[in-house]
């Protein structure tokens, strides 16, 4: 017998190993194995049982790690298409569907010990027993019988002693049991019932439901195979909706459903009478939510209508954590799984339904390599699963709508706030009439200032969002035009007031603020632009009696602080909170009933095609934060660029007109969602090196592609020099990403770059910074 192995190793191979007898049995596709390698034996995860092997000597596999497989089909399915898809090696894609805590092999549950009463020891004799034994055995007598040793010990206020006195006796057993860490045990959650629904809901409910119903069946693999992946997976551009070729003896799986509601429509309620439909037909879930919004709130809700029959998996849990909800998962113990990009991958068994909120977020874009998209790779799982994907979103990416739009994708509409409660009003104040009216460039406009104080007088809640943070984005000589520079970034320092120092964004090298000017020595510095610190600073001048708090990377540094500060919020004892992109979506604070922009244009004026795209969903998002509760909610936005489309769409809450005119102007020039764009970003210390092989690049991709793609010229990226080392970009856009994908990777593996220089390839970059 052999396996056809993938080792923790990035050759981008496959090796044959034979299994010896003793494991015939037990070794299966998705196995985690130890094998020889060279000189050494290193961790590997079986993905196919081939009938035959071009090798004639095979090695036999070492021993079996874990006594289950870790990998399913549909995921292994799932890592092969990201591999192909992402220009990524199978190694790299294989590590990305395990956590770390999970690939580490001595990692094990941790153990907790357990007393419990011994049935079998009934009729002992019970006079010899003292004060404290009788006390001990009353106590696991209301505790049904068991508790954890050091628990029993705190509650009976006795040493171990005599407890190894009654288990000597046999009348209690004390015993090892994994003690499994719980990220949820501090909530305190009351049970929950579905809310009555409106029309609009019923019918995406309706939608969802009868996806879920459909039987879809089970993709087959060749007879022989045992499970190999061997066939080679589709195009790649099924990922925004074209046709695909679906794996012999499948039927067509169901097509994703985009819910386009905005915010406050219920959304999260249809979510949750999917998923509790899909647990009553044995299916399990995925919810998928940005990491920034992972939130007490969010768990709570479903924690109160789900139990402890959910999961999560996030950034914020501990290694121990981590491993111990995925096995969980795995086991079948947590059937609704509640995570950030990488819980698209977790092991739930009959999944029925993946749910992606927000989905147009950023953040479900990975930094490094693979460079997937979760909201993509959600498709595609459902595609190989056969389950339902759902796409949640009160402004949607481009590409979602395009395929909505074109067919690919159903959609379902929920145009108004549940319980009918009004859409808040959105004032557009033009900072430029106001600069003219003080003489000066101000924080606040009269109109914000006059309606915080208002809300204060009438006991309500204030947030106030400007998407940087710092207490001025830079420090500036009036007299010789000196701007502090980051010598390992082409960026300048952001000046924080609280430590009295000047901090780089992009490598976090910090230095103390100077006395006077390094160039020509003048003391007259002066602090441009604004952060959260200024906006808090000023904020706490104008209302000395307000209770104001900043919240921000600066100020959520611990691992509880953002459930702190939003717990706070929520009971009332914080008036006004000032925040960057945290505090902008997914948030349901009813006393909210002003949302002040501070600074519209700061994501309008970026080098990248998406900028008015996302300048619209930000303000829509923050906006939707007002007027959630019976009160109706105000929205005032302060620009230098009033009549932007993005701005005046936003005011209007008129999505379909800013798309039109975005979807117009993209497929002129070949941009996303119209065309496919990959990004590949050269790095190293010496730029004259860097150029050159841009350039080489550059020319090899152009002579491999023709005319299947329009290929830039190599030039320095928009941050063109970041902790030290310099970056060059190639940008490519084509219909298909595989006229460009298959032949890159060819280049690549025959393309010898020198030791100094890296190359990252980012298909369908959503950053082109």
């Amino acid at each position: 017998m052999i396996a056809r192995v993938i080792v923790d190793v990035s050759l981008d191979r496959e090796f044959d190993y034979a299994i010896p007898s003793e494991l015939a049995d037990t070794v299966q596709v998705g196995s985690r194995v130890s094998v020889p390698f060279g000189h050494r034996h290193v961790a590997g995860y079986v993905i196919g049982l081939p009938a035959t092997s071009a090798h004639d000597k095979l090695k036999p596999i070492h021993s079996l790690i874990g006594e289950k497989p870790y990998i399913d089909n549909t995921t292994l399915e799932l890592a092969r298409w990201m591999s192909e898809y992402y220009c990524a090696t199978l190694e790299q894609c294989v590590r990305t569907v395990l956590p770390g805590a999970v690939r580490r092999k001595h990692r094990k549950f941790k153990q907790q010990r357990w007393v419990r009463v011994d049935q079998s020891s009934e009729g002992r004799d019970q006079r010899s027993e003292n004060e404290k034994q009788q006390r001990i055995l009353a106590i696991l007598a209301e505790n049904g019988g068991e508790m954890p040793l050091q628990t029993l010990l705190k509650v009976a206020n006795v040493s171990e002693s005599p407890v190894k006195t009654l288990a000597k006796h046999g009348a209690v057993a004390i015993e090892s049991r994994d003690d499994i860490r719980n990220p949820l045990k501090h909530y305190n959650i009351i049970p929950t019932a579905p809310l009555p629904l409106m029309p609009e809901q019923a019918e995406a409910l309706d939608l969802i439901i009868s996806q879920l119903d459909t039987t879809i069946r089970k993709h087959r693999l060749p007879d022989g195979n045992r499970g190999s992946l061997s066939y080679k997976a589709s195009s790649a551009s099924r990922v925004v909706g074209r046709a695909s070729r679906v794996p012999e003896g499948a039927c067509t799986p169901p097509r994703p459903i985009l819910i386009h509601g905005v915010t406050g429509s219920g959304k999260t309620e249809v979510y949750l009478q999917a998923i509790a439909h899909g647990l009553e037909q044995g299916k399990g879930a995925i919810v998928l939510v940005p990491e920034i919004s992972l939130t007490p709130q969010t768990i709570e809700r479903f924690q109160s209508r789900f139990g402890d029959q959910i999961a999560v998996l996030h950034s914020h849990l501990s290694d121990g954590e981590r491993h111990d909800e995925w096995h969980r998962i795995r086991d079948g113990e947590a059937r609704v799984v509640i995570g950030a990009r990488s819980a698209v991958f977790a092991p739930v068994a009959n999944l029925g339904l993946i749910v992606v909120d927000e989905e147009h977020e950023p953040s479900y874009k990975q930094a490094e390599a693979p460079r997937y998209h979760a909201r993509d790779v959600a498709v595609m799982r459902g595609h190989f699963a056969g389950c339902t994907v759902v796409l949640g979103s009160a402004t949607p990416a481009m590409e979602s709508w395009s395929n909505a739009r074109r067919g690919k994708y159903h959609m379902a509409t929920l145009p108004r706030r549940a319980d009918s409660r009004k859409m808040p009003a959105m004032r557009i104040i033009d900072m430029r009439i106001e600069a003219e009216r003080t003489g000066h460039v101000n924080v606040f406009s009269k109109e914000l200032l006059d309606a915080i104080q208002m809300r204060i007088d009438e006991g309500e809640q204030t947030m106030l969002f400007l998407n940087r943070r710092g207490f001025s984005s830079s420090l500036i000589c009036p007299k010789c035009g000196f701007v502090s520079e980051c010598d390992q970034c082409s960026v300048s320092h952001t000046y924080h007031r609280s430590e009295e120092s000047l901090r780089c964004h992009i490598c976090g090298g910090s230095q103390p603020v100077p006395a006077k000017c390094p160039q020509c020595g003048d003391p007259a510095f002066r602090f441009a632009g604004m952060g959260t610190q200024r906006v808090e600073s000023v904020v706490k001048k104008c209302f000395p009696h307000a209770r104001t708090v900043r919240m921000d990377a600066d100020t959520t540094t611990r691992k509880a602080a953002y459930e702190e500060i939003l717990g706070a919020f929520r009971h009332g004892k914080i008036d006004i909170l000032v925040g960057t992109q945290m505090i902008a979506k997914g948030l349901h604070f009813p006393n909210v009933t002003l949302v002040g922009v501070v600074y519209a244009d700061l994501s309008l004026h970026v080098p990248d095609f998406r900028a008015g795209e996302r300048t619209f969903q930000l303000l829509a998002q923050v906006a939707g934060r007002a007027g959630r509760g019976d009160v109706p909610g105000e929205v005032i936005v302060q620009t230098y660029t009033p009549h932007h489309v993005a701005v005046q769409a936003a005011r209007r809450l008129d999505f379909e007109g800013l798309c039109s005119e975005e979807i117009e102007f993209r497929s002129e020039l070949h941009y996303p969602p119209a065309a496919h764009l990959i990004c590949m970003t050269l790095k190293g210390k010496h730029e004259g090196e860097v150029k050159y092989c841009a350039e080489i690049l550059s020319k090899r991709i152009r002579d491999s592609v023709g005319n299947a793609a329009i290929v830039s010229e190599a030039c320095p990226a928009p941050l063109a020099k970041a902790k030290g080392v310099y970056r060059y970009q190639v940008i490519t856009r084509s219909k298909s990403v595989r006229a460009v994908g298959t032949p890159l990777k060819g280049i690549l593996a025959e393309f010898k770059l020198p030791r100094s220089v890296t190359v990252a390839v980012d298909v369908d970059a959503v950053d082109l910074m």
